[in-house]
């Protein structure tokens, strides 16, 4: 059964949790978070935010430090073909409580994580579509329409 093997980012300073459900091969194999170059989370999160796309993982750490922004997934193991988020069993949570910041907001992207979220907390997210590749339901620019309300709450808007 695969299990999680990306830890959280997040520091004091963090306003937002974004949560995934659980990482793809891709970036279980990468060793950080949405690590499948087609996958649009970076992409989308740089734009609303107006800043140079990251692309090593300290870049992307530091992107999100940088904009209060703490990630990780809802799901520490389970069972799971490939990346299809339909095909999970016997899903175990990660301890969100770990993660010791002022957290203002949680953002789930996609069905499969907003789901699991609430089944194991018991509390609502703000739900956000997959930038997986496999979403083509919704375009870059819907897509960073719904992404834009994350920068709201990291500045204080």
């Amino acid at each position: 059964m695969p299990s999680h093997n990306i830890p959280p980012v997040w520091d004091e300073n963090s306003k937002v949790l974004i949560l995934g459900s659980f990482p793809s091969p891709k970036s279980r194999e990468t060793g950080f978070f949405y690590g499948h170059p087609q996958n649009r989370f970076w992409k989308i999160l740089s734009a609303v935010f107006e800043e140079e796309l990251p692309t090593t993982t300290e870049e992307k750490k530091a992107f999100l430090l940088k904009n209060g922004i703490a990630l990780w997934d809802v799901i520490k193991s389970c069972e799971i073909v490939g990346a299809d988020d339909n095909s999970i069993k016997d899903p175990v949570p990660n301890d969100l409580s770990i993660i010791k910041a002022d957290i203002k907001a949680v953002f789930t992207t996609g069905k499969t994580a907003t789901l699991y979220y609430k089944k194991f907390t018991g509390k609502d997210s703000i739900y956000l579509p997959s930038p997986s590749p496999a979403n083509r339901a919704v375009n870059d620019d819907k897509m960073k329409d719904a992404y834009g309300v994350i920068k709201k709450y990291c500045k204080g808007e």
